[in-house]
């Protein structure tokens, strides 16, 4: 008779989870200072002064490469989906920018003492898995021996110039959208507790495990005039990055903000990230709430999250369209208006 293998607990090996693990905004600011001129070149359409999801550049025949990476600890306990989500949110970057992705290499660290080969191997098959959904090879990659394991992808891709996206390049006016729901930390941070409730234990691995492919779509409307993804930064940060690029303010409606069933019990059982605290101390100084608790969903950080996109009037019954087809969610949650001392004010 078979038996059965030992269930793994991964999220136990690391201090963070998921993207809620990233540095907070304000700090990484202060890391990305330098003295050091950048060297210029008018072939990088996208660097890191927009703070964007990846860096473009032009090839100079219509066409432009996009590379991107992202990793993270466990945010899940089963290494099999911990990898299909780290690879998902990582391939995730290209598709916000409105391109194609062309091939990736893995980033792997692993405490070889305390957990064995084979389970890294599972953590490398989830991301496989990512990647044949994406159409792309894992075609190689780097590891070592850390403290904590940490997985993730670099991934390069292609876009036809024309049809870049950006997240600074939102117009006065545009209506905001989000195509997945809010509340993935708080659900994986319940997990993390033992509080999690039978009936919502696939919710949060659901959202993280669907790629935003519809970025490839969306990318063809001439009206669609700014993409981001939301991850760790949750809706408010990356929300706080469009504006100040774009140098627009916007108006949020939080009772259309879309968000996970059942989200308000973990709230009120106090399931809050560490991150969504440090988002808030990092950019709440910008941002008007009509209640103090409405930051707990906006800064909640995701994980492998939405599309977060700025469309013009012209093209958003298009836009519904297109997400519709694909069984999305096209959440309409407020508008972007000329620049204002308040960055963002939520009603």
């Amino acid at each position: 008779m078979s038996q059965e293998k030992p269930k793994i607990k991964l999220t136990k090996y690391s201090h963070g989870a998921g993207c809620g693990c990233k540095i907070s905004p304000k700090v990484l600011s202060e890391m990305l200072q330098t003295n050091i001129p950048a060297i210029p070149d008018a072939r990088l359409l996208v660097g890191n002064d927009t703070r964007d999801d990846a860096a473009v550049y032009d090839m100079e025949n219509g066409t432009a490469i996009i590379s991107t990476t992202d990793f993270f600890m466990p945010i899940v306990d089963d290494p099999f989906t911990y990898g299909k989500i780290a690879a998902t949110n990582a391939i995730s970057d290209i598709y916000a920018m409105g391109g194609t992705p062309l091939l990736a290499i893995a980033i792997l660290g692993w405490p070889i003492d305390k957990l064995a080969p084979a389970i890294a191997r599972e953590v490398l098959e989830g991301g496989r898995e990512a990647c044949k959904e994406a159409g792309i090879l894992l075609a190689g990659g780097h590891s070592i021996d850390s403290p904590e394991p940490i997985f993730g992808l670099a991934v390069t891709g292609s876009v036809n110039v024309s049809d870049l996206k950006r997240n600074d390049t939102a117009k006065k006016g545009c209506k905001l959208f989000l195509t997945k729901s809010l509340g993935v930390g708080i659900l994986t941070t319940a997990q993390k507790k033992g509080l999690l409730l039978a009936k919502d234990e696939t919710r949060a691995v659901d959202s993280m495990i669907l790629p935003n492919k519809i970025g490839q779509d969306l990318s063809k409307l001439s009206g669609l005039m700014a993409m981001t993804d939301v991850t760790g930064f949750g809706l408010l940060g990356h929300l706080t990055e469009m504006c100040e690029g774009s140098e627009l303010s916007a108006i949020i409606h939080f009772n259309q903000v879309p968000t996970i069933e059942g989200i308000d019990y973990y709230i009120e059982k106090d399931c809050i990230p560490g991150g969504t605290h440090r988002n808030w101390s990092s950019y709440g100084d910008k941002v008007q709430l009509k209640k103090e608790e409405m930051k707990l969903i906006l800064c909640d950080p995701q994980t492998s999250g939405g599309l977060l996109i700025a469309v013009a009037d012209e093209d958003i019954n298009e836009t519904i369209s297109l997400l519709k087809e694909q069984q999305l969610e096209a959440h309409y949650f407020g508008e972007l208006v000329e620049q204002t001392d308040q960055l963002i004010t939520v009603l």
